[in-house]
C-alpha cells in the first residue's frame, strides 16, 4: 500500500455502486414489458424511437416527494417513497393527454445503503410497469459530509409524448361544464409540513395504524385517462390535485373564469383528527381534501366517465364569477 487516501477511504465506493445497478436489473427489466428503449440500457443516456407518433409533442414532469419523504425514512417505509417519486410526475405528464415514456430518478446519499436503495427502486418500478412507463435511467450520487446521514436527497423526472392532436386544451373551457373528481388515497405527498408541525406538538395523535394509512402512496391516475379515452370522450381539462389542494390547482386552468365546488366528505379518520388542529378554510388550500385528480368535460359527457378509473363523482361546474370556491358536505 502507499499510504496514501483511496476514494473509498473518503467515503465513495465506486465498485459497490456499479454492483448495485446489477442488483436492480431484475426490476427496471419489469418497466421495459409494455414499451422499450432504442438501443442499449445502462450506456451515458437513453433513446426512445418516436416514429410510432405522426405528430409527436414532447411533455415533461419533474417532482419530488416533500417532507413526507423525512416520516418515510424515519418508518423505512422506502418503497412508498419510489411510488410517490412515480406518481407526482407521472400524474402531471397525463394531465396533457400524454403517454408518461421514460422516468429518471436521482438519489443523493451520504453513504451507499444497498438495501434502501433496492426498496426505493422496487417502489418505483411497480408503478413504472403499471402505467407502462420505463425506468430508463438514473444517478445515485453518495456525497459524504454533503448529504447528513439522516438524509436523502429524491428527485424524479418523467419524458412523454402526445400526438399534437390529441392534446388536452384547457382553453376550450366554458361555463356549464362540469367537474368530475376521483378519490385520493390519502394525503399524497402534498401538506406534510403541516402534518409534520402537528405532529411534532402532538407525538401521540395517530396510531401506527393511523400513521400508516395517512402514508399511503400517491394514487396513479393513469387509468381514470385511459377510461376517458376509452368513454370517447374528450376532456377539457385535467387537473392532479397536489400543493395548493383543489383552488389553486384548478384555478389555474382557467381563464376568466371559476368554479363552485361541492366535495364529498373525506371519510378518513387520521385526517379528521389532523384537522381538529388545523385551520378550518386553511385545509381546503393545503390538502387535496380526498380529491386527487379532476377531470372537466362538457355537461353532456359527466355521465360517461363517471364509471372511469374507478369512478368519480360530480364535485361541481364552471362558472362565469372567477376564482374556486369550495365546501364540503357534511358527514
Amino acid at each position: 500500500m502507499s499510504g496514501k487516501l483511496t476514494y473509498k477511504e473518503s467515503g465513495v465506493d465506486t465498485r459497490e455502486a456499479a454492483a448495485l445497478v446489477g442488483d436492480i436489473g431484475t426490476h427496471v427489466r419489469r418497466t421495459q414489458q409494455q414499451r422499450k428503449l432504442h438501443g442499449a440500457f445502462g450506456l451515458f443516456a437513453a433513446c426512445f424511437d418516436l416514429s410510432e407518433y405522426k405528430q409527436p409533442v414532447i411533455v415533461t414532469g419533474c417532482d419530488g416527494v416533500g417532507t413526507k419523504l423525512d416520516i418515510l425514512l424515519d418508518q423505512k417505509q422506502y418503497g412508498i417513497a419510489g411510488k410517490d417519486l412515480v406518481a407526482m410526475s407521472v400524474n402531471d405528464i397525463i394531465t396533457t393527454g400524454g403517454d408518461p415514456l421514460m422516468f429518471l430518478d436521482y438519489v443523493g446519499i451520504a453513504a451507499l445503503d444497498k438495501t434502501m436503495i433496492t426498496e426505493l427502486i422496487a417502489g418505483m418500478c411497480d408503478y413504472l410497469e403499471d402505467c407502462g412507463c420505463i425506468l430508463a435511467g438514473g444517478e445515485t450520487a453518495e456525497m459524504p459530509g454533503i448529504v447528513p446521514e439522516d438524509v436523502v436527497e429524491l428527485a424524479g423526472f418523467c419524458i412523454g409524448a402526445a400526438e399534437k392532436p390529441n392534446l388536452i386544451d384547457p382553453t376550450q373551457l366554458k361555463e356549464g361544464d362540469v367537474l368530475v373528481g376521483y378519490p385520493s388515497d390519502g394525503p399524497h405527498a402534498n401538506g406534510w409540513s403541516l402534518i409534520r408541525r402537528v405532529l411534532a406538538e402532538n407525538p401521540d395523535l395517530f396510531t401506527e395504524e393511523e400513521l400508516t394509512e395517512l402514508l399511503a402512496p400517491t394514487r396513479l391516475y393513469h387509468d381514470v385517462v385511459a377510461d376517458v379515452r376509452k368513454s370517447g370522450v374528450t376532456p377539457k381539462a385535467y387537473a392532479h390535485i397536489t400543493g395548493g389542494g383543489l383552488p389553486e390547482n384548478i384555478e389555474r386552468l382557467f381563464q376568466g373564469l371559476g368554479a363552485d365546488l361541492e366535495i364529498p366528505f373525506w371519510d378518513n379518520k387520521p385526517m379528521r383528527k389532523l384537522f381538529e388542529y388545523v385551520d378550518a378554510d386553511d385545509k381546503f388550500h393545503t390538502f387535496n381534501m380526498g380529491i386527487g385528480w379532476v377531470t372537466i368535460v362538457a355537461a353532456e359527457d359527466a355521465d360517461k366517465i363517471l364509471d372511469a378509473g374507478p369512478g368519480g363523482t360530480v364535485i361541481g361546474t364552471v362558472v362565469s364569477q372567477e376564482g374556486v370556491r369550495v365546501v364540503e358536505k357534511s358527514a
